[in-house]
């Protein structure tokens, strides 16, 4: 996964003849705040990102859906795994929270946070015991800002069709769009 660098916004600002100021209106943010982040001298949330990233993408005109974001490659545990399970495909592929699918059907999440005050013999209970809330879910159609208001609240946004998950979005991949 490849964030964009302060040059790809400035690049890409410049091509979209905006100036920082507009950016910067348009994304809700402070004219300085772009200025800091094009040039390097700060680290900008993802979220703060996130703004940016639609702000240029409504200047272009163009209407970002789930479709075009998505991993469709959804690494996941079932709520029968065990836990050792969960923390092996965490580790694995370096991500920090999983989604629960039962039959392709989302029914929890498990995260690195829910597993921390865990002891040794946890590991052979089932997800199922530890798991939290689902992420939310969204259609093949859903709009870049409405993955994004979720993306306030959640750490990750499933993709479904039909009832059953085809991808996975998180701010991490709609932070890669400009890269």
């Amino acid at each position: 996964m490849n964030l964009p660098t302060p040059q790809d916004l400035r690049e890409r600002r410049i091509e979209l003849d905006l100036t920082q100021s507009a950016l910067a209106e348009r994304a809700g943010v402070s004219q300085p705040l772009i200025a800091r982040i094009e040039g390097g001298d700060v680290d900008p949330r993802l979220s703060t990102l996130r703004r940016i990233v639609e702000a240029l993408d409504e200047t272009e005109g163009g209407i970002v859906r789930a479709d075009d974001l998505m991993n469709t490659e959804v690494i996941r545990v079932g709520p029968d795994d065990a836990i050792r399970e969960a923390v092996r495909k965490m580790d694995e592929e370096a991500y920090s929270q999983l989604p629960v699918l039962q039959n392709g059907i989302p029914v929890g999440s498990i995260s690195q946070s829910d597993l921390v005050h865990l002891d040794a013999d946890a590991r052979d209970e089932p997800v199922v015991s530890h798991m939290a809330e689902s992420f939310p879910t969204v259609s093949r159609e859903a709009t870049l800002d409405e993955i994004g208001n979720l993306l306030d609240h959640y750490k990750a946004v499933m993709v479904t069709e039909t009832g059953e998950t085809v991808g996975i979005i998180t701010e991490a991949d709609v932070a890669a769009r400009l890269s």
